[in-house]
């Protein structure tokens, strides 16, 4: 590690939020921002499970990346310091870390044990956003009681609340009464509406960060992460005839939906990405029968071979998830070949650190 990127001191942004909320679009919308001004940075993803998605789209946009895996943040603090550690060689002016969007009690377990590193690190204020169409959901009194109590308590340790995709729900000044007591900001990461404002807001030192710690139930957390049936897939398609990605995954992507919606497994998150040699295409479902925001080649030339990497969040069982996913396969028209799947329950949080009185 050279002697200048030892002494740069780059800010920690850690940006959390529910499942399907837009951290990794918000996160990539102000690397551009941060590259206008002619600051570099880097992101560090996490999951639960391996083969991820977000860290495959960060790399193809250009992003210095690292990921966690095999457990969230909080759990896994050790190499969340060891992934920023080598990130931090490369002298990124920003650290962007997006925690996996079933966690909480991130101020306790993460955010004020990184104060142990401030001699390396700033650490921004905690930044959620916040799904206008999800938010309105999970405040529901018939919401999903177990989900919407997570959903509650990262909303409750937030800095600043920023309610994404402005774009396509600009009503959220009607939830905003419901998350009182924050910085709340509106924000679209696929227009750039509001990113460079909260960017410098985050990166100016003057707002105070770090709430007071929540009393969170463990037990209650635990139990709405084994709600959640967590699969992450990763194949090769060799085509039967060329073909683009948009029609090589599509059946299948409607076939899946309408399977699971028929099992009564609700999709909380799909995201997936086929990559070619011409281009990639990345897709993602917050819920049955939504239609797909997609990113990416949508014109790319056709091919005989696809990478796919596919990442589902259901509410169901992981048995139930993984015979729908499996039985969905037949869908896409190729040899399919590197067939890896992995579909579990999250085990219940053990952080590593948690600490409750910052100077302790």
């Amino acid at each position: 590690m050279s002697a200048s990127s030892i002494e740069k001191k780059p800010w920690i942004v850690v940006v959390g939020g529910f499942l399907g909320a837009g951290k990794t679009t918000l996160i990539l919308a102000a690397a551009r921002e941060l590259e206008r001004r002619g600051k570099r940075c880097a992101v560090i993803m996490n999951d639960q499970g391996s083969e991820l998605v977000d860290t495959r789209f960060a790399e193809l946009r250009g992003l210095l990346s690292g990921e966690v895996t095999g457990g969230c943040f909080c759990c896994r603090l050790t190499d969340l310091v060891d992934a920023a550690e080598r990130l931090r060689a490369f002298s990124p002016d920003v650290i962007f870390a997006e925690p996996v969007g079933s966690c909480t009690d991130l101020l306790a377990t993460v955010l004020r044990p990184l104060q142990d590193h401030r001699q390396k690190y700033q650490l921004a204020p905690f930044t959620v956003a916040v799904d206008p169409e999800r938010a309105a959901d999970l405040l529901r009194q018939e919401a999903d009681p177990d989900l919407s109590y997570l959903f509650r308590k990262q909303i409750e340790e937030a800095d600043i609340v920023c309610f994404s995709k402005a774009d396509l729900h600009p009503e959220y000044p009607q939830l905003s009464a419901r998350v009182s007591g924050r910085a709340i900001r509106q924000l679209s990461a696929a227009t750039g509406e509001g990113v460079g404002a909260w960017l410098s807001e985050v990166l100016s030192g003057a707002l105070i960060n770090n709430r007071d710690i929540l009393e969170i139930d463990y037990a209650r957390y635990a139990q709405a992460e084994a709600a959640l049936a967590w699969l992450n897939l990763r194949l090769t398609l060799k085509s039967y005839s060329p073909t683009t990605a948009a029609m090589a995954v599509g059946p299948f992507l409607d076939s899946l939906d309408s399977r699971l919606t028929a099992e009564g497994i609700s999709i909380v998150h799909l995201k997936m990405i086929v990559t070619s040699p011409s281009g990639f295409l990345k897709v993602a479902i917050c819920a049955n029968g939504e239609e797909p925001q997609v990113e990416g080649v949508l014109d790319d030339s056709i091919s005989s071979k696809l990478d796919v990497l596919l990442n589902l969040r259901a509410l169901g069982s992981a048995a139930q998830v993984k015979e729908a996913v499996e039985g969905e396969l037949s869908q896409l028209s190729g040899a399919i070949e590197d067939l890896n799947l992995d579909c579990f329950t999250p085990a219940a949080p053990k952080p590593e650190r948690r600490i409750i009185d910052p100077q302790s």
